[in-house]
C-alpha cells in the first residue's frame, strides 16, 4: 500500500478542508469539522466537532456568548473524541490562530492524548499574511507526500495578473473592511493585503495582525471610499440581514461611502475569512468592487453585492 493509499486525514477547520481538496487529496478526508462545507462532497464525512454557542443568534449576542466563553477560559468548540476514535486518523490538521474560527491547538492535544486506537499527526495551521497561507499548502502537502508546486503557482499567478492591472492606477480607494457588525470589528490578518492587491488602501485594519474592535468615531475620522461588509462565518444572505443594523446609527448616512453607494457585503463565509486558495477568488471580487471597469470575473451577484 502506498503512502497515499493509506493516508486518513481528518481536518477539523474549513480552510484546511479546502487546503486538501486543491491539493488533490478529498478522497483522503475521513472526517471534518461542522462547519466544513467546501468542496460539496465531503458533505457526507463523519462530523468531528460541535459548537458551544448558538449562530443564529444575532451578531451582539455571538460576540457576548463568545466573549463569555473566552473569559471563562472555554473552549467554543467541543470535539467528538468517540468520532475521531473511531475513524483512526493518520492526521488531524487544526490551527493555533484563532480561538474564534475554530477549535484550538491545546484542546486537539487534549483530545490526541486520549486516543487509544491511532496516534494521529498533528498539522497546525497559523497564518496571518497571504505568504503564510502559500507555507501552510506546501507545508501540508509536503507531509502527506504530494507536490504543491503547480498549485501555487498557479495562484500566484492569478495574484500577479491583478497586480499588473492596478499598478499604474494613481488614485486608489481608500477601503474599509468590516469583519463584524455589531460590535464593528475591522478586518485585520490578511484582509489589509488583499485589499492592496486589488488596488485598495486599506483603513482600521492592520496587515498582519488580528481584527481590531472598533467604534463609530473610528468609522466616521476615516470615512472611507469604500465599505466591504465581511462578517465571520456568514454567506451573502445573512450578512446582508446582519448588515441592516449599520443602518440605524445616525453616523451611518454620513458617510461617503454610503452617499455615494460604494457600501458592498460579501460571502465572508466561503471566501475573506478561511485562509486558503480561495483567497485568491477573494482578492478578484475585490478587484471586481473597486475597479469594475477592469475585472468581472464573474462573481457579482453570487460572491459579493451592493448593499442598499
Amino acid at each position: 500500500m502506498t503512502k497515499l493509499a493509506s493516508l486518513k486525514i481528518v481536518s477539523l477547520l474549513p480552510s484546511a478542508t479546502e487546503i486538501i481538496d486543491c491539493l488533490g487529496l478529498s478522497n483522503a478526508l475521513v472526517g471534518r469539522s461542522h462547519e466544513c462545507d467546501y468542496p460539496s462532497s465531503i458533505q457526507d464525512l463523519p462530523v468531528c466537532t460541535a459548537a458551544r454557542l448558538n449562530s443564529d443568534n444575532k451578531s451582539s449576542q455571538i460576540d457576548k456568548d463568545v466573549q463569555t466563553l473566552l473569559q471563562e477560559a472555554i473552549s467554543i468548540y467541543q470535539i467528538k473524541i468517540d468520532v475521531i476514535e473511531q475513524l483512526q486518523p493518520t492526521h488531524i490538521i487544526t490551527q493555533d490562530q484563532c480561538d474564534v474560527c475554530a477549535v484550538n491547538f491545546g484542546e486537539v492535544e487534549k483530545a490526541i492524548a486520549e486516543l487509544t486506537k491511532s496516534n494521529p499527526q498533528i498539522i497546525s495551521l497559523q497564518p496571518n499574511l497571504l505568504k503564510e497561507v502559500w507555507q501552510d499548502i506546501k507545508r501540508v502537502a509536503e507531509t502527506l507526500g504530494v507536490e504543491s508546486e503547480t498549485v501555487l503557482n498557479k495562484l500566484q499567478d492569478r495574484i500577479n495578473a491583478i497586480i499588473l492591472k492596478v499598478k499604474d492606477i494613481n488614485q486608489k480607494p481608500t477601503v474599509v473592511a468590516l469583519e463584524w457588525t455589531e460590535p464593528l470589528m475591522g478586518g485585520g490578518n490578511w484582509i489589509p493585503e488583499l485589499i492592496e492587491i486589488a488596488g485598495g488602501k486599506p483603513l482600521l485594519g492592520v496587515k498582519g495582525e488580528h481584527s481590531p474592535y472598533l467604534s463609530w468615531e473610528n468609522l466616521t475620522e476615516a470615512d472611507p471610499d469604500v465599505i466591504v461588509i465581511m462578517p465571520c462565518g456568514f454567506d451573502l444572505e445573512r450578512t446582508e440581514q446582519e448588515s441592516k443594523v449599520l443602518m440605524e446609527n445616525p453616523n451611518w448616512s454620513n458617510l461617503k461611502a454610503v452617499k455615494n453607494g460604494k457600501v458592498f457585503i460579501v460571502d465572508g463565509n466561503a471566501y475573506f475569512n478561511r485562509p486558503s486558495q480561495r483567497l485568491v477568488d477573494s482578492v478578484e471580487i475585490l478587484a471586481e468592487i473597486l475597479h469594475p471597469e477592469l475585472f468581472n470575473y464573474g462573481f457579482k451577484g453570487k460572491g459579493w453585492k451592493q448593499f442598499f
